[in-house]
């Protein structure tokens, strides 16, 4: 069953003063300079390159099926939507000519395309591009998790629903998108979002060209011949595990613009090789953590990128039957030091959690949410985890916990994790778990195929709401990926959908992350953020609170 995400009048204006700002009819096209004060525009004398640490592999470059962040920075960099998010998060005309029209009732959005508009091959780029793609985000068969947002449109979730093929083909037909002509698009939404000019820069409401996502199957997205865009860069190389290298699109609307010639993403997972390539020149910028952050303190490469990202532990209650005890998952997590952690392992200002979402996170109600909620989190007490753990084995009718597999990703951070909380779960509880780093793509294949025993995840916001950490962990949503089901948790968040009053729906929500802290089907351990050298005659860069890891349209070498 798919997810349907809902936002309430209460998100709504909770949102007009948070991580993306609030639309209407009198937003006016913004000129598509670099966000930064120290560009000219007379063309740069350096050597218009950069060299890019990334330590992850995207599963694919399907703007339908993308669920992780690799995914999306790679997709910001190679394709556009009708909108691109500035430095401030402000939307500014991307393949749209100017800000949509936007009906009195909120619900109708008519958008004008650029003149000329092509893809990267040189074809046409039509406003039935984006018809097909929200289209096809929408069909039960393309199984695309994050189509909850898309179905936002009027008949979205009745697209999502359908079961037969007429079925299939008659909702796409009744869907609130349609082309108007080659250059008009109009949107009819269900309901008012008031930000939803900044979602259509998110890359699940990018164009699809519809030929080749017809003739590639289910290869579209898989390598360089098989994707095609409209954004500022082409994909001419993907070296899978090692590299993905971009060069300008000079038929972009905005090639003018873009001064980056060329753009090389290498996937390097080794903390030690990352600083290395950054210390020798060959990468430009690198994430840094560990003992390394240390070592660039203070000088002018040091850069933080403050994110609304948790990381908490995931328990398949079904592959693993004895994770279906809440005194184990309890135990599991308590016995972890979650400061420690972030204090030996990680080093890049993270912070422990101390609940399930993490600090900043707006309450919906001109508050913070952490401040609302409280630290809830059961603190790290060996003694009571060992007690948990005894209790629930005796439920169980076991003597000891079989051996089980901890999943991660295959970066040396997240072996390290692995170790750490290997180590804890023996050390504290006389528990014996075995490490299993895989590749990215692996790990999420296996989490989402829920074939997994227990497994360490990341979760960054959608939108500056609680909501976008708790709907998830429904018992029908498609993210829940632990098989964990509480009818009073589901009665909450259902509640909180349609709640209107900011500060009812807030208290919703809050008891709904009890909740999760009592039953624990998932233990958080951090709150993330990130540290990055990256080198000073880099202008015009900056790091989006969420979707793409950064943004690459306006970078430029001093």
């Amino acid at each position: 069953m798919k997810v349907y995400k809902v936002l309430t009048t209460a998100v709504v204006v909770s949102m007009l003063g948070s991580v993306v700002a609030a639309c209407g009819k009198s937003d006016s096209a913004s000129p598509s300079t670099s966000p930064s004060s120290g560009s000219n525009s007379s063309a740069p004398a350096a050597k218009q390159e950069i060299k890019i640490n990334f330590t992850a592999e995207p599963p694919a470059l399907d703007n339908s099926k993308a669920t992780t962040n690799a995914s999306f920075t790679m997709l910001n960099a190679m394709n556009e939507g009708l909108y691109r998010l500035d430095k401030d998060g402000k939307p500014v005309a991307g393949l749209a000519k100017d800000m949509p029209k936007i009906s009195d009732d909120k619900l109708t959005y008519t958008i004008t395309l650029r003149d000329n508009l092509t893809w990267s091959d040189g074809s046409p780029l039509k406003a039935s591009d984006f018809v097909s793609s929200f289209q096809r985000t929408l069909d039960p068969g393309t199984k695309a998790q994050y189509a909850f947002m898309v179905a936002w449109l009027k008949g979205g979730e009745a697209l999502l629903g359908a079961k037969t093929p007429d079925e299939i083909k008659a909702k796409k037909a009744e869907l609130g998108v349609k082309a108007v002509d080659d250059k008009t698009i109009e949107i009819k939404l269900e309901k008012p979002v008031a930000f939803f000019t900044q979602l259509l820069a998110f890359p699940l409401f990018f164009p699809q060209k519809t030929d080749e996502v017809t003739k590639q199957g289910e290869s579209y997205g898989k390598d360089a011949d098989k994707v095609t865009g409209a954004g500022p860069y082409i994909l001419k190389e993907w070296a899978h595990e090692q590299r993905l290298v971009f060069e300008k699109n000079p038929k972009y609307w905005d090639a003018a613009n873009v001064k980056l010639e060329k753009i090389t993403m290498n996937i390097v997972k080794d903390r030690a090789g990352a600083v290395n390539l950054f210390e020798t020149k060959e990468a430009d910028l690198t994430e840094i953590n560990g003992d390394f952050v240390k070592q660039f303190e203070g000088k002018p490469e040091y850069t933080i990128k403050k994110e609304l990202t948790n990381s908490y532990l995931m328990f398949e209650q079904k592959k693993a039957p004895f994770l279906a005890n809440k005194n184990i998952r309890q135990a599991l997590t308590m016995a972890v030091d979650r400061k420690a952690h972030v204090a030996t392992v990680l080093k890049n200002g993270s912070v422990e959690s101390t609940g399930l979402v993490p600090v900043g996170t707006s309450d919906g109600n001109n508050g913070d949410f952490r401040k609302l909620s409280g630290d809830i989190q059961p603190k790290y007490d060996p003694a009571k985890a060992k007690e948990l753990l005894a209790k629930g084995l005796q439920e169980l009718g076991m003597t000891q916990l079989p051996s089980f597999k901890l999943t991660t990703d295959d970066t040396e951070g997240g072996k390290k994790s692995l170790e750490f909380i290997i180590a804890q779960w023996k050390q504290n509880l006389g528990v014996t778990a075995v490490a299993d780093a895989v590749p990215h793509e692996l790990r999420v294949d296996r989490q989402h195929k829920k074939d997994y025993e227990a497994l360490i995840a990341l979760w960054g916001a959608d939108y500056n709401d609680p909501m976008t950490f708790l709907d998830m962990w429904t018992t029908t949503s498609e993210f829940n990926e632990t098989d964990w089901s509480n009818a009073q948790y589901d009665e909450l968040i259902k509640k909180a959908e349609t709640e209107k009053d900011p500060a009812t729906r807030a208290k919703q929500l809050a008891d709904a992350e009890k909740i999760l802290m009592d039953e624990m089907p998932v233990g958080p351990l951090y709150f993330r953020s990130k540290v990055y050298a990256k080198r000073t005659n880099i202008d015009g860069l900056f790091f989006p609170s969420f979707g793409p890891e950064f943004e690459l349209k306006w970078v430029s070498i001093k």
